[in-house]
């Protein structure tokens, strides 16, 4: 599978410009396109997902350039589990945009999607901490023209916001790159790995400094406490497919925290406990503010977003203890937090679309069209993201609480903010939907049909498909659990990372060398032969 590693990066890269200069006029084609692209990066996923589940990491490097000096890209379970996840994600959003026009209110959304599809999986997928740096400008990039698409005021305003933001982080992401590569020559992660370990103790100062400012950088991408001010305002006014795919980008920050905090600086390195000391901390106040502002939310869409807020803090607290059983426990949050909050964004759509004037705000509102099918979808992701039995979000946190055991204050936050959760999300849908039936509607304000959908049906099949995610990984909660145990197993044993990436490149230098001097004795024989047959008169054989 070594070649097929770079696939889900050059897939995307090669479609989405076939998209923009072949099939800009015509929109149909489009649709097609991009359906049959993100089938195709599916299909491609579960096959690397199987190939990491089966063998040690494999390493794909480009223009056949050895590491440290050249690019690579690394396939393990944990980037294998990301592909599947984003793929998944970006399937169903392309499908839901179709159903409900969103692809045809601005220029450029299939286009678009694929340029995201492009930087998430190369960000997943890359070995070298300045090409991370790369993917990440590149998601960014095409983030930012999703993030207006259509157009509109308040959508405008948000989207500077998020520019402003991420371009901010992108630099202090180059401050930290920088630091690092002073000091250690190398951005190879493997490469940077072994390196750090061996760094003298009284020599450690700025290489920490680096640390800590990659940290932050991850911590902005994340929305972590104090950074998450940027994703509120950004995941509400943006359309309602792409603050459903929003619901991965967060977890790319999450993603980068958990590689570079268990590959480069480990909690037993030359760091010692940074990442403990900042993130345990950081991602209680997290799930704090996430959880209380779905209960002062004005409008569901607000409330959406701070409870994905509220989910990367629960996950990090998990995350935030570096060690294997409290690692798996947040890889299968992960999992459920990306679903649940796509669908929540993707039925927060369907309810704006449908309720006119009214948008997404708590306020007294006519019953929307398909007012029972969408309330009873509502009702299921509030429940699977507040946590509450018996879907994932509820044996999520179970796993998490019983990695944490003794911690009695994370107990405590994580119980009670799901309680804060479960008010915040009943007053939310019993605003929309219950008291609904007590509006008396005037004339010319009944029911509205979804704006410019091209196929409702199909747009309720997409939400469906992420609803049923969520029940398939409650059923299938035995399998993925012991999927993700052998994943974070994986993770706490940097050395197949490491020896996949480097030892590979030292074979072949090895190699190399052997043949170099098989070549130079065979040279110095030949010269031998010549010096004899320059003594005695006779010809010499020439050298090939």
């Amino acid at each position: 599978m070594e070649h097929w590693i770079i696939a889900p990066v050059v897939l995307p890269a090669m479609l989405a410009p076939l998209i923009v200069l072949w099939m800009r006029y015509d929109l149909v084609t489009q649709r097609v396109a991009s359906i049959i692209g993100m089938s195709a990066l599916l299909i491609l996923a579960i096959a690397l997902a199987v190939s990491a589940t089966m063998h040690p990491p494999e390493v794909y490097r480009l223009g056949d350039w050895d590491p440290p000096y050249g690019i690579v890209l690394v396939l393990d379970r944990l980037s294998a589990m990301m592909l599947v996840l984003n793929a998944l994600l970006g399937l169903v959003i392309v499908l839901y945009g179709i159903g409900s026009g969103w692809d045809r209110r601005g220029w450029h959304f299939h286009s678009l999607m694929q340029f995201q599809m492009m930087g998430l999986n190369g960000a997943f997928l890359t070995g070298d901490a300045f090409n991370l740096f790369v993917f990440f400008e590149v998601l960014l990039i095409a983030s930012y023209g999703l993030m207006i698409h259509s157009g509109g005021r308040a959508r405008l305003k948000s989207g500077v916001q998020y520019v402003v933001y991420n371009l901010a982080g992108s630099t202090l992401f180059l401050f930290a790159l920088g630091t690092i590569y002073s000091v250690t020559g190398t951005l190879n992660m493997a490469d940077l790995a072994v390196k750090v370990a061996q760094m003298p103790p009284d020599q450690t100062a700025l290489i920490k400094v680096g640390a800590a400012l990659l940290m932050l950088v991850f911590a902005v991408k994340a929305a972590l406490v104090p950074f998450q001010f940027w994703l509120p305002a950004t995941y509400t006014n943006a359309p309602g497919p792409v603050a459903a795919l929003f619901a991965i980008m967060t977890k790319v920050g999450v993603y980068a925290i958990v590689r570079v905090y268990t590959l480069v600086f480990p909690i037993t390195g030359t760091t010692g406990t940074l990442a403990h000391d900042i993130l345990l901390p950081a991602a209680g106040v997290t799930l704090v503010i996430g959880m209380v502002g779905i209960l002062g939310a004005r409008d569901m869409g607000r409330a959406v977003a701070y409870s994905v807020i509220g989910s990367v803090g629960t996950m990090m607290l998990a995350f935030a203890q570096f060690t294997q059983g409290a690692t798996s426990a947040g890889l299968y949050y992960m999992i459920h937090s990306t679903l649940v909050a796509a669908v929540l964004f993707l039925i927060a759509d369907l309810v704006r679309e449908r309720r006119g004037r009214w948008g997404l705000s708590l306020t007294d509102a006519p019953k929307i069209a398909n007012h029972g099918l969408i309330a009873a979808m509502f009702f299921m992701g509030a429940i699977a993201m507040a946590g509450m039995p018996p879907l994932s979000g509820f044996l999520g946190k179970l796993m998490i609480l019983d990695a944490t055991r003794g911690q009695w204050w994370l107990w405590g936050a994580v119980l009670i903010t799901s309680l804060v959760a479960i008010i915040g999300f009943a007053r939310a849908g019993s605003q929309v939907f219950w008291r609904a039936y007590a509006v008396e509607v005037e004339e010319g304000e009944g029911p509205e049909p979804a704006k410019d959908a091209s196929a409702p049906a199909l747009a309720f099949t997409a939400t469906g498909l992420l609803l049923a995610g969520l029940v398939g990984l409650t059923v299938l909660a035995g399998p993925v659990s012991n999927w993700v145990q052998g994943t974070a197993a994986q993770l706490f044993t940097p050395r197949q990372y490491i020896d996949a990436v480097l030892a590979g490149a030292e074979a072949r230098a090895q190699e190399a060398a052997r043949i170099g001097a098989q070549e130079h004795g065979h040279m110095n024989v030949i010269e031998d032969m010549r010096d004899e047959g320059a003594a005695t008169g006779h010809d010499a054989p020439a050298a090939h």
